[in-house]
């Protein structure tokens, strides 16, 4: 299944003409645009408060009918002749797709790959407000932990707050994830 529109292209990894240091290009809405590939970050590398910010998408109603209509098929997620009449007042995207999204957003950030290790799970998932065709949302990320193992002095435990945001900066869902990252003597 798609998680984000076919017009934001998966990154490529290419040399442009006159660059030494291989550049991620990325199409987004059509736009294409080249930016330094990120070296790789270890465990080590992140302090507290450290602050990433994802691209944009913009969810449309074709998106989350395709979602809700495979995975939660609740009446106000993909009935719309009977959504208006729901408490949400119309069409809403399924809390675990605005996850999904949220995640894919992250991800394509690369900054844990390809040093993750997994992750235990989340904490304090909250969803503050409905996602609804036409949101664009980006998320903001924050370590907000850093914690080395004891047992496996290879690898560590980084916590990072996700913050999802709508097009009007409204906070729509926010939680905890835990990232097992490997450490950069372990490489």
């Amino acid at each position: 299944m798609v998680l984000l529109p076919s017009s934001v292209a998966a990154p490529k990894v290419e040399h442009l003409a006159g660059s030494e240091r291989p550049q991620r290009v990325s199409i987004v809405h059509g736009i294409s645009y080249a930016r330094p590939m990120r070296p790789v970050r270890y465990f080590d590398d992140y302090v507290l408060g450290d602050r990433f910010v994802t691209d944009r998408v913009t969810i449309t109603e074709g998106m989350i009918l395709q979602f809700a209509r495979m995975y939660d098929t609740q009446l106000f997620h993909i009935n719309l002749d009977k959504t208006a009449e729901s408490n949400f007042g119309g069409l809403i995207g399924s809390g675990l797709q605005t996850l999904n999204f949220s995640f894919a957003l992250f991800f394509r950030l690369e900054l844990v790959q390809p040093v993750a290790l997994g992750g235990p799970g989340l904490d304090n998932l909250r969803w503050t407000r409905p996602l609804r065709p036409g949101d664009t949302i980006h998320v903001i990320c924050e370590v907000t932990k850093i914690v080395p193992s004891r047992s496996k002095p290879d690898r560590g435990m980084l916590t990072m707050r996700h913050d999802t945001f709508n097009q009007h900066d409204e906070l729509i869902l926010t939680f905890d994830c835990m990232h097992l990252l490997r450490r950069r003597e372990a490489a």
